[in-house]
């Protein structure tokens, strides 16, 4: 008798907790079909169609056209090895957006000691300046390895060259530099830098006027 009351104890308490996990499992389901709508959907298309709305070009990674044809975007670099354009910062990894890194090289390095020698040697040679006057963004890589941007100083050294190359006079190069400068973020934040790419883009358009 004992046994069978402890049996029918038993069968009571599974159906008590079954009962219970079923009570608990409709609200669990609900609450990850809601959350997936809310987090999932209802955010993303709100988020979506605010940036479309309020900042479309960045949006749609402030891609720069030419013509018709996407030719680049304004946030990440390019290598143009050219002597007639500007030159941006060396690069890690080729530019690549896929394989965004520094070197990760230490100072003591050999091998960066080696490249940061090789970059100030080739730039100084490039624009006709002293080894001492290479600023420091022409011969290290950014954390990311494709920075579109290098500094007016950076810029304004290459003016010689490029007024050569494309038999133009400094001061008309060196005026398209000045109107290409951005300046810190809200006055604050960041430093003056140029965009390579939207300058020489500019610098072309120059060339094809005069």
């Amino acid at each position: 008798m004992n046994t069978l009351l402890g049996h029918e104890q038993l069968n009571q308490q599974d159906l008590a907790l079954s009962n219970q996990g079923h009570s608990v499992l409709r609200p669990s389901l609900g609450l990850i079909v809601v959350g997936f709508f809310i987090a999932g959907m209802l955010y993303a298309t709100a988020s979506v169609s605010i940036a479309q709305l309020i900042f479309p070009k960045q949006a749609n990674g402030s891609v720069i056209e030419l013509n018709g044809k996407i030719i680049g975007s304004s946030l990440v670099g390019q290598n143009f090895v050219s002597d007639q354009y500007f030159h941006g910062r060396p690069s890690a990894v080729s530019y690549s957006v896929d394989d965004m890194a520094g070197s990760n090289l230490a100072i003591s390095n050999p091998d960066l000691q080696k490249q940061i020698k090789e970059r100030t040697l080739d730039f100084a040679q490039y624009n006709q300046i002293a080894e001492q006057q290479v600023p420091l963004d022409m011969i290290t890589a950014s954390g990311s390895g494709i920075d579109p941007d290098i500094s007016p100083e950076s810029a304004l050294l290459q003016v010689k060259r490029v007024a050569q190359q494309r038999h133009l006079s400094e001061s008309q190069i060196k005026d398209l530099v000045q109107q290409q400068i951005q300046p810190a973020q809200f006055g604050l934040y960041g430093q003056a830098r140029v965009n390579v790419l939207q300058l020489n883009l500019a610098l072309d358009q120059l060339s094809s006027t005069t």
